[in-house]
């Protein structure tokens, strides 16, 4: 490490022009958030291996910028040479270098890794003090990391119609209606689950995303995607070149869209590209009379610096992608999708806590799921990890039909490793299974009818008061928001305290977001909604057929976390009134895993809690029946016997 920081700024010394601090994001060309292997530059510089963070290195310091997910963590994986700024208690990056850098300091960063929306956000602020931001090309990164790893040549595959539901032409009318709207001419999409959405393709370019490094540029007579040729089999570019796609090479972007902003971007064969559902040419279609349509669209959160550059700003639109919502809205395919994968999911949840109560009694003498004494001491017959239990739980679902992988790294975390957010185990390292410590498990799966997310919190030994009292308070909020009515026109930050209330009445808090939007055999974090305490700049309301996931937790640092979360459908809901005319929405809950009622205080739910928890039970054993042998629907009928207070 202290090596490549020395390279670093080696390199920035010499740099032209000389930099004062060079920024390391952890993001890819596209802004990801889950990146490929060779594009962990952040990872590879500090040795924060978490998904969110920043670097920032001077000639004297480094420092490391991330949020409470990953505070404990950061501290743990960070060397000495390294400063963990804790996001939301120092200033934020662009703050800390006004205030600590000189005047006239350079600040270099890679432009294809940042947004445009933050390139803009800190020059603002770094001309307050006539400092600048320097695009480094090539990568300063890139130029000492020797054994970057090499790129994976992975097939682009087709989604097939039946799981995605809507066709590509479909998608492309819908979407130059748009550009219409917007007088636009044409859009530039640089979200990898965008572009693989639009276009009804998927691959494997970013582990646990099935997703491929691309780009794609709609204009109101051409479609173009550019990816390594190498991944698109004659197949695969027949179906593309059918749908009136033009596949190009990945590294042309940058010149494409330089001819989009001049207006000189044209297909290689106008016969080939272009054309609509009934076969007829746009260009025949096209009566295009107000030469004012010249404005190009891309979306600032999402698309780097680098391709904004091309662009004469006068001529762009800065706004949310229009192929976001559209991602976020489930078509009737996509949402019946979901709900049989969640079903499956489920069932596979439940296999695994079956056999997990068994091994942990027979090995460790737990009590079990069910009961609460104390743990018999036995002599081990087979030890249990972390990682060993997670691989089974992987293993479970990896039986069920359509499975094509997980969607993120598994969290199995026993006792103080529960309270790391998101954990992630390694087999070296991991801690062992213990019954008298609490258990959390967040995972899900890849399925090609949808993507699952679940997180249950449980315990195989005596739970303890204050346990029992946390993991009480979290299920209210769990509850509370899974219940809630709301207003068309709500978004996520209102319902946000739903969640916490229960929580904040006993002094409680968790630092994370409670929801999170989740994709159709896509990426597990979609937007562009969300659940969060923080406002967001341009709100964005729940609307019937979004996803979104409901899960508060609390994490006692060094001792224990809990956190539950279901994914909920938005739905229409009946109410008796209807104010304004405004229309009222709810949640359908389509998660089958039961919650364990050991670790539940029962005198602290209200009836109405306990009759929606009975309920939510009985459901779980009529819709996984089907699913399970009998002994693992014998155990299920015992974690979901009927409670009262």
């Amino acid at each position: 490490m202290a090596d490549t920081l020395a390279s670093l700024r080696s390199l920035m010394a010499s740099h032209s022009p000389p930099l004062d601090a060079l920024v390391v994001p952890s993001e890819d060309y596209h802004q990801s958030e889950y990146v490929s292997d060779r594009d962990k530059r952040r990872g590879f510089v500090s040795g924060f291996t978490g998904s969110a963070g920043l670097a920032l290195i001077t000639m004297s310091e480094a420092l490391l910028w991330t949020d409470g997910r990953y505070f404990l963590q950061a501290m743990q994986e960070l060397s000495d040479q390294w400063k963990l700024m804790r996001i939301g208690e120092v200033p934020v990056v662009e703050i800390w270098i006004t205030d600590n850098m000189a005047k006239d300091a350079t600040i270099g960063v890679d432009p294809w890794c940042i947004s445009v929306n933050t390139a803009q956000k800190w020059e603002r602020a770094f001309a307050t003090k006539l400092q600048k931001l320097v695009p480094t090309s090539p990568n300063l990164v890139d130029e000492v990391w020797k054994n970057r790893p090499a790129e994976e040549i992975n097939p682009v595959t087709v989604h097939l119609l039946e799981f995605a539901g809507r066709s590509v032409t479909e998608k492309l009318n819908d979407l130059r209606e748009k550009l219409i709207q917007e007088r636009a001419r044409g859009v530039v999409f640089t979200a990898l689950d965008e572009v693989a959405w639009l276009y009804n393709i998927r691959g494997s370019d970013v582990s646990y995303c099935p997703v491929i490094q691309s780009f794609a540029i709609v204009t109101s007579n051409s479609a173009f995607l550019y990816v390594d040729k190498r991944k698109v089999s004659p197949e695969v570019n027949a179906y593309l070149k059918g749908s009136g796609i033009e596949v190009r090479d990945y590294a042309t972007v940058s010149t494409d869209v330089a001819l989009l902003g001049s207006d000189q971007l044209k297909p290689s064969s106008a016969a080939e590209n272009g054309i609509v559902a009934d076969g007829v040419p746009v260009e025949a279609e096209k009566a295009e009379t107000d030469e004012s349509v010249d404005l190009i669209w891309i979306d600032p959160a999402s698309c780097c610096y680098a391709l904004h550059s091309k662009l004469n700003a006068d001529k762009v639109i800065l706004k949310q992608s229009p192929a976001a919502l559209p991602k976020a809205l489930k078509n009737p395919v996509e949402l019946e999708g979901l709900k049989k994968a969640h079903i499956r999911d489920g069932a596979a949840v439940v296999q695994y806590l079956a056999w997990l109560d068994k091994q942990m009694q027979d090995n460790y003498g737990a009590s079990g799921y069910f009961l609460g004494g104390e743990t018999k001491k036995l002599g081990q017959s087979e030890k249990l990890t972390e990682v060993t239990v997670s691989d089974k739980l992987e293993a479970f679902r990896a039986s069920k039909e359509h499975f094509r992988g997980l969607s993120f790294p598994t969290i199995s975390c026993v006792g103080p490793n529960a309270a790391i957010n998101h954990y992630s185990p390694e087999a070296e390292t991991c801690a062992e299974m213990d019954p008298d410590k609490i258990y959390l498990f967040d995972s899900g799966a890849q399925y090609l009818d949808g993507t699952t997310d679940v997180t249950r919190t449980v315990h195989f030994g005596k739970p303890s008061a204050f346990e029992k009292a946390c993991y009480t308070a979290v299920l209210k909020g769990h509850i509370a928001l899974g219940n809630a009515r709301f207003p068309n026109g709500t978004d996520g930050h209102a319902l946000d305290i739903l969640a916490r209330a229960s929580l904040w009445k006993d002094g409680l808090d968790f630092r994370h977001g409670t929801g999170h939007g989740i994709g159709s055999y896509l990426n597990v974090h979609e937007g562009p909604h969300s659940i969060s305490p923080k406002p967001r700049s341009v709100p964005v309301p729940l609307q019937a057929s979004m996803t979104v996931t409901d899960e508060p937790g609390y994490y006692d640092d060094g001792n224990f976390g809990i956190r539950i979360e279901n994914l909920l459908v938005v739905k229409e809901a009946d109410t008796i009134y209807n104010f304004d005319n405004k229309g009222y929405l709810t949640f359908e809950h389509i998660t089958s895993v039961p919650y364990q009622t050991k670790l539940m205080d029962l005198r602290h739910l209200t009836p109405e809690e306990i009759e929606w928890l009975n309920s939510y039970h009985s459901k779980c054993r009529d819709i996984l029946a089907p699913y399970l042998d009998e002994t693992e629907m014998s155990w299920l009928r015992r974690a979901t016997e009927p409670v009262s207070a």
